[in-house]
């Protein structure tokens, strides 16, 4: 079975295949100082792709799909430290959408960048399940309003807050879902450890990426907290056999445009 193909006109036998490579199982012929894996440790490659973007002359390939390799243009991406700084200081969770939903192509877009968020052991356990119509989304926040319900005079650490979310509920006030078009939900196997970190960031690369795209998000903590445990919201979400909820982003169309950054917390650091 071939791991990668190398294209020895290109390849100038620099090794750092071998050096990058996560599982150390790239190593170089010694009469032609050209990358190969040997066949007994081909199923220990976790498709990382180090090996391959990592070759300063593109030589190397890994043999994983090759006809949609993307040839990336140099300094392609590149941004400046000042507009990351900018980028990502301006971003805020949004609580006020329009009535406009974002169109499933361009959800699938920022979903296809997040898709590309570490992993541990490249093991890329992350699904999604995205809640597109408005009602379901007002059904799930009436069903986390109901766990809530089920919270009240219990020994569980929410129960002496929930009565003023469930009083603003039942006034009209969406204080679960914030009145948000859509909801987006990580999901991972049950039994992988390390999955829910995973999805942690996963959703942060959708949750940072969208509003490039002009989407608005929030991290929807009393949806994700109900339904790791709540069996009729479980049911509603209706999530795979084996797998379970990391956790939940409200997104949409901002109402409201950002016109400023806030102040933080001054910066604490300890060095060692």
């Amino acid at each position: 079975m071939t791991l990668i193909i190398v294209d020895q006109d290109l390849c100038t036998g620099c090794g750092i295949c071998a050096k990058v490579c996560t599982t150390r199982i790239i190593e170089l012929v010694e009469e032609s100082n050209l990358p190969q894996v040997q066949e007994a440790n081909v199923l220990r490659c976790i498709k990382c792709g180090h090996c391959e973007v990592f070759c300063p002359s593109q030589a190397l390939i890994l043999d994983l799909c090759p006809d949609e390799k993307v040839t990336l243009p140099e300094d392609v991406g590149d941004i400046s430290t000042e507009d990351i700084g900018l980028y990502l200081k301006k971003r805020r969770s949004v609580r006020h959408f329009t009535k406009e939903p974002v169109p499933r192509e361009k959800i699938l877009e920022i979903l296809d960048i997040a898709r590309y968020a570490a992993s541990g052991t490249n093991g890329q356990p992350v699904q999604w399940l995205v809640i597109h119509d408005p009602e379901r989304v007002r059904k799930i926040a009436e069903l986390t309003i109901e766990w809530m319900k089920s919270l009240v005079n219990t020994s569980h650490p929410m129960s002496g807050y929930v009565p003023s979310l469930i009083s603003a509920w039942e006034n009209g006030n969406d204080v679960i879902c914030r009145d948000a078009p859509h909801l987006l939900f990580a999901h991972i196997p049950e039994e992988n450890p390390i999955a829910p970190v995973d999805a942690i960031i996963s959703l942060t690369h959708f949750d940072i990426t969208a509003p490039a795209f002009g989407v608005g998000t929030c991290w929807a903590g009393f949806v994700a907290a109900a339904a790791t445990s709540y069996v009729p919201l479980q049911k509603e979400l209706g999530f795979p056999a084996g797998r379970k909820s990391a956790y939940a982003i409200l997104f949409g169309n901002p109402l409201y445009k950002i016109y400023g950054i806030p102040r933080r917390k001054s910066l604490e650091v300890m060095w060692q």
